[in-house]
């Protein structure tokens, strides 16, 4: 059975409001911010889901513009 639920990411990229809508098991701080460097092309996207990739974590995505995440169950 799959367990996954759909979030909201909102966030900032070099002061343009940015949001999207992804669906995961769990959502968190760290995982919203890699995610959030995702869409705005500074992430890793791993190719497959059980291919693990290192996150970006949120001093290095701040490093490239992307600020203010925050995210939430979209309901």
């Amino acid at each position: 059975m799959n367990s996954a639920k759909l979030f909201v990411v909102e966030y900032t990229l070099h002061g343009d409001p940015k949001s999207f809508i992804i669906r995961l098991e769990k959502m968190d701080n760290a995982e919203a911010w890699h995610w959030a460097s995702c869409d705005a092309g500074v992430g890793r996207i791993p190719r497959f889901g059980r291919e693990k990739v290192q996150k970006t974590s949120k001093p290095m995505a701040e490093k490239f513009g992307v600020e203010n995440v925050k995210w939430r169950p979209a309901n």
